[in-house]
């Protein structure tokens, strides 16, 4: 698309938008009387105005109910989290038996940690991507001294060259190649929370399974972002939250994928009564018999307030599907990049994204390096109303979200740019 930074293209454009509608379906917070410009969907979503509805619907039967709601609910508590599973095996390319709602994400990612890490050998090594999100560090660092084990010596980080910001792929590869018989587990953030970097999970998992170790992703920046097909790239495990791009509210229930060949494994696992045998998990006898599937690695009864938040938003991601979205994102991320790099070359090339250029690298975030510029730049943005995110030491991240983001904001948040770097 030939781009234009003017007021009337992106008017245009919206026009012609065919998730232009959806923009309504969400509660902006509002700067001197006007919508902001939100581009921090990447951190938290923006509250569907259903959400409401759902959790009211459940604060009713709550109330009429009592325990009974457990059964004689609208929706019944009981097996509230399976009316989330067909629409999130969509989301992410699985099948409904290998997905289930439950949790925050680092506990899921711990819980699935402890069945596909388990060093034996010399076979005890973990790949991460250098600079992973501090939860995902810190679990990996904690799963490696559960085992008695260093992690200076046993987690590799593969980290981008000299001069570069980004991980090529054929790093991670020739790191999986080298580790070898070494290599228990690849663990890696699909999207990388810091660049916005989307890594070729097919491509890594099929490395990691050649060496004989298992393939894992945190899709915290990914799950609603991009495309997923999980089942059919054999990953063997990822877990992600709601909160981002999905648009749950702060701290909802997270989400975990275990691919079906594991669908029945004895390797270690913990346990929880919401993850046994459903047909006599009310007995409460001793013996733990999971449920086949992702299901077995449950704990406890459903949160069934921040279910319902999520059940909202993912009644709109199903309505509209991953293909629109991805086609939007494609557009509208393209015009962010567009005019950042005009507002750049007018102010000395002080502006360097360090997102992948190339499509199929990246979602919907950019970030960019303010060279030259404290945080003062983006304590200007906030002041003029536009929410995005600061890293240090001077990096600002943003996401403009298909599902309610629209091209005049891209141009808006250029106009406050360009007034902020004067």
């Amino acid at each position: 698309m030939n781009y234009i930074n003017s007021l009337e293209f992106a008017r245009a454009q919206d026009a012609q938008d065919k998730l232009r509608s959806y923009r309504d379906q969400f509660l902006f917070p509002q700067h001197n009387g006007e919508p902001v410009v939100y581009l921090t969907g990447n951190s938290l979503g923006l509250q569907p105005k259903t959400v409401r509805e759902y959790i009211g619907q459940e604060l009713d039967d709550w109330a009429k109910y009592g325990v009974e709601g457990h059964f004689q609910a609208k929706h019944p508590w009981f097996s509230y989290h399976e009316f989330l599973t067909e629409q999130t095996a969509r989301l992410v390319g699985a099948l409904p038996s290998e997905v289930v709602v439950m949790n925050q994400l680092t506990l899921n990612v711990h819980l699935l940690m402890i069945t596909f890490y388990r060093p034996e050998g010399k076979r005890t090594k973990i790949i991460c991507e250098q600079k992973a999100f501090p939860s995902d560090q810190y679990a990996l660092e904690t799963q490696i001294r559960l085992h008695g084990l260093n992690p200076d010596e046993h987690l590799v980080e593969v980290g981008p060259r000299a001069g570069e910001h980004t991980i090529r792929i054929e790093d991670i590869l020739a790191a999986i190649e080298r580790v070898g018989d070494e290599l228990a587990l690849v663990m890696i953030g699909g999207v990388n929370y810091f660049t916005g970097q989307l890594f070729d999970m097919s491509t890594i998992t099929k490395a990691a399974h050649q060496v004989g170790a298992f393939a894992g992703f945190d899709l915290a920046h990914a799950a609603g972002n991009v495309k997923l097909n999980l089942h059919d790239w054999g990953v063997d495990f990822a877990a992600w939250c709601s909160y981002k791009y999905l648009n749950s509210g702060p701290g909802s229930v997270a989400g975990a994928f275990v691919h079906e060949r594991h669908a029945n494994t004895t390797r270690p696992r913990l346990a929880g009564w919401w993850g046994h045998d459903k047909a006599t998990r009310f007995k409460m006898e001793k013996g733990f018999q999971p449920i086949a599937g992702a299901e077995g690695w449950q704990l406890s009864n459903a949160p069934v307030f921040s279910m319902a938040a999520h059940r909202a938003s993912l009644a709109i991601f199903d309505e509209v599907g991953m293909d629109a979205l991805n086609e939007k994102t494609t557009l509208l991320t393209g015009y962010l990049e567009f005019i950042i790099d005009e507002l750049s070359a007018a102010h000395g090339n002080s502006l360097e994204i360090i997102t992948p250029r190339a499509r199929a690298e990246r979602g919907c975030q950019l970030s960019v390096v303010a060279h030259g510029r404290g945080r003062s730049l983006f304590d200007a943005l906030t002041q003029a109303g536009v929410i995005a995110d600061w890293r240090e030491p001077n990096v600002i991240r943003m996401a403009p979200a298909p599902l309610y983001n629209s091209f005049e904001d891209v141009w808006r948040f250029g106009v406050k740019l360009g007034d902020a770097m004067k």
